[in-house]
């Protein structure tokens, strides 16, 4: 591995799918534990029904944060590409602050399972998620 490119620095200021999602910074990458967690902030643009995140939002930050969690293991070495994403809501996240957290459940050399969960600034689940992904060898740039 030691051949690989260095690994990318995450800058959410600077990237705009992260702006677009409200992601507002990763608070951990843990490569031996294959874990990640990002804060991310809901805003009334997000909503629907009078202060309810829209779904996709909720989606998109347990994605990121399962994505992460198998960017940190592998050493920034794959691209995660998402086969299946499944996102149980338990109650409606409203406007403010949640922590997106992920971890790998499983991992082979060509496909990994992880699972993660939104929690909102009280620390209670608003969902939970699950994805089967696909890794793929990060080209040099």
């Amino acid at each position: 591995m030691s051949d690989l490119p260095p690994a990318p620095a995450i800058d959410e200021a600077a990237d705009g799918l992260n702006a677009a999602l409200g992601i507002v910074r990763t608070l951990y990458m843990d490569a031996e534990k294959g874990r990640a967690a990002l804060e991310c902030k809901a805003e009334m643009r997000m909503c629907h029904s009078g202060g309810v995140v829209q779904g996709g939002f909720v989606t998109g930050w347990i994605d990121a944060a399962m994505a992460r969690a198998v960017m940190a293991a592998t050493g920034f070495a794959v691209l995660p590409m998402s086969l299946e994403i499944k996102i149980s809501f338990f109650r409606p996240a409203a406007p403010g602050l949640h922590i997106a957290e992920a971890w790998i459940e499983r991992r082979g050399r060509s496909t990994a399972f992880a699972e993660g969960e939104l929690r909102d600034a009280a620390g209670e689940v608003l969902a939970k998620g699950t994805s089967t992904i696909r890794l793929l060898p990060r080209p040099a740039s």
